[in-house]
C-alpha cells in the first residue's frame, strides 16, 4: 500500500509537471505513469534489500526457474491474466458502441466507467482476500473456514454493493457533474447510465468473491469460464442491443454489465456445488 501510494503521488506531480510547463500533452501523461511506476519498484527494491525480515536473502539461485513450481504458477497465473484481458477487452468494446452514439454519450460513459473503476475497489480487494485468505485455510487443511470467507466476503459486497446503488440514485447526478458542469446532456446521459451501472457493485461482488475462491482452490479456470461467457453472451451484445434499441437513453445500456453477472454468478454457483460434491464424496 506505502508503495502504491507513493507512484499514486509521484504520478500526480509528474502529470502536473509534464502536461504543464513541458507541454508534453497525452505523451506526458503517458511518461508520468510509467515514471511513477519505476520509481516505486525501486523504491521497493531498495526497502527489500534492506529489510531483512520481508526477505532474508536473495541471490541469484533464488531467481533460476524451477520447472514444477513454474507450471503451478502458470496453470493459475495464465487464466487470471486471460480473464483480466478479456474483461478490459469488453470495456474497451462497451466504449467504442458507445463513441458511435456522438460525443456526449462517449463522454458521459467514460466518465461513468471511471466512477464505477473506484467503486469497484471494494469488491476487488475482496477478491484478493477472499483468494489469500482462503488459500491459507485449504494449505492448512480447514477447507470449511475456507468457505466461510467465500460467504461473508459475498455478504460484505452484497451490503456494500446495495448501499451504493441507493446511493446512485439519489446522489448519481451531482457525481456525474463534477467531471463536466454546466454540460446538460453530459450529465443526463451520465446520470442514466450511473444508476443502472452502479447496480453491478451488487452482482459483480458476488461473483468476485467466487472468483477468489476458485484460485484459492487452484480452480483459476473456472473464474476465467464465467467470466468468458458471461461477457460473449450477455454483456456486449446487451450493450449492442440497448444502443440499438434505446438510442436516447443510457439507463439500458448500463443494465448490460449488472446482466452479465448475473449469468456469472449462477455459473459460479452451479462450479461451486460441484467442488462442494467433490469435496463430500473424498471424505
Amino acid at each position: 500500500m506505502i508503495f502504491v501510494a507513493i507512484a499514486g503521488v509521484l504520478n500526480i506531480g509528474l502529470d502536473a509537471l509534464f502536461i504543464g510547463p513541458f507541454d508534453l500533452g497525452a505523451a506526458g501523461a503517458a511518461l508520468a505513469t510509467v515514471l511513477s511506476e519505476a520509481g516505486s519498484v525501486l523504491l521497493a527494491f531498495l526497502a527489500i534489500r534492506k529489510r531483512t525480515d520481508l526477505l532474508p536473502s536473495l541471490t541469484r539461485k533464488d531467481l533460476v526457474l524451477q520447472g514444477s513450481a513454474s507450471r503451478r504458477i502458470l496453470s493459475i497465473g495464465i487464466p487470471v491474466a486471460l480473464q483480466d484481458g478479456l474483461i478490459q477487452v469488453s470495456f474497451l468494446v462497451i466504449t467504442a458502441i458507445a463513441d458511435s452514439r456522438g460525443v456526449d454519450i462517449a463522454a458521459a460513459v467514460g466518465i461513468v466507467e471511471k466512477i464505477i473503476s473506484f467503486l469497484f475497489l471494494v469488491p476487488s480487494a475482496m477478491l484478493s482476500t477472499i483468494s489469500a485468505l482462503s488459500s491459507g485455510y485449504i494449505g492448512a487443511g480447514k477447507r470449511q473456514k475456507s468457505k466461510k470467507c467465500l460467504w461473508y466476503g459475498i455478504r460484505i459486497c452484497v451490503i456494500y454493493g446495495a448501499l451504493i446503488f441507493l446511493i446512485s440514485q439519489v446522489l448519481g447526478r451531482g457525481a456525474v457533474s463534477l467531471f463536466v458542469p454546466g454540460n446538460r446532456s453530459v450529465i443526463t446521459y451520465g446520470t442514466q447510465y450511473l444508476r443502472t451501472y452502479s447496480l453491478d457493485t451488487l452482482f459483480a461482488g458476488v461473483q468476485f468473491c467466487f472468483s477468489g475462491y476458485f484460485c484459492a482452490r487452484g480452480k483459476s479456470l473456472y473464474a476465467f469460464l464465467h467470466n468468458v461467457l458471461s461477457i460473449a453472451l450477455v454483456r456486449i451484445p446487451a450493450a449492442f442491443l440497448a444502443s440499438v434499441l434505446f438510442p436516447d437513453n443510457l439507463a439500458p445500456m448500463g443494465l448490460a454489465a449488472p446482466m452479465g453477472s448475473l449469468l456469472s454468478i449462477l455459473i459460479c454457483t452451479l462450479l461451486y456445488r460441484h467442488l462442494t460434491g467433490q469435496d463430500a464424496s473424498r471424505q
